[in-house]
């Protein structure tokens, strides 16, 4: 991870700057460390909040699963701002014991999205969300597309498998009642969710 030294004056200023712009709402603290995350771009944004609306309508028929955008995920009850995470889609199912703090969750969701960038760290956020508790990880490349499909073992995330727009395998999930897969479309892939029978499909 890069690293920029700065006076606590100059620091307080870029941060107060930053807020008044509204471009760090995707900023986080990583045990102490403040990372500043660029503004997602506009593809970054939809995809998002496809993701999002396609999750809520794929779960529709099970509602003691809660799915939420861009959440402050911590393992601090009280001073959590000190270390945090935002994934872009979390996914609650039932019999999560994570605690609603209001400002932020204390434990991580069950199945957590992350959309990677350019420069992304998603990859290095993995020890986190292992100890906050979440089960299963989707990362979605871009670059190139690759939908990653990871579970959690007892001590790190391992691979359950891949799926490109040129081996659309899908990615069953342990934890949703869907499957995952990346199928050939223009002008980018589709992520389809499809329900375990195969009857209900939904594109993001």
């Amino acid at each position: 991870m890069a690293k920029l030294i700065l006076p606590r004056a100059d620091l307080a200023e870029i941060l107060r700057e930053r807020r008044h712009k509204g471009i760090d709402r995707r900023d986080e603290v990583w045990d102490g460390v403040y990372v500043m995350s660029p503004e997602p771009d506009n593809q970054h944004q939809k995809l998002s909040g496809r993701l999002f609306s396609r999750l809520e309508a794929a779960l529709e028929a099970h509602p003691d699963f809660d799915v939420y955008p861009s959440i402050n995920i911590s393992d601090q009850r009280e001073n959590w701002r000190s270390n945090f995470r935002i994934p872009d889609v979390a996914v609650f199912a039932p019999g999560n014991h994570a605690r609603d703090l209001g400002t932020h969750w204390l434990g991580g969701p069950d199945f957590a999205i992350e959309i990677l960038s350019r420069g992304d760290r998603s990859r290095k956020k993995f020890g986190f969300y292992h100890k906050v508790g979440v089960r299963e990880l989707l990362l979605i490349n871009r670059n190139p597309w690759t939908l990653e499909l990871y579970a959690r073992d007892v001590e790190a995330f391992s691979l359950v498998g891949k799926s490109t727009p040129d081996d659309a395998q899908p990615l069953a999930s342990n934890i949703l009642p869907l499957t995952f897969r990346l199928a050939p479309a223009e002008p980018r892939p589709q992520i389809q969710l499809t329900s375990p029978d195969g009857t209900q499909h939904w594109s993001a």
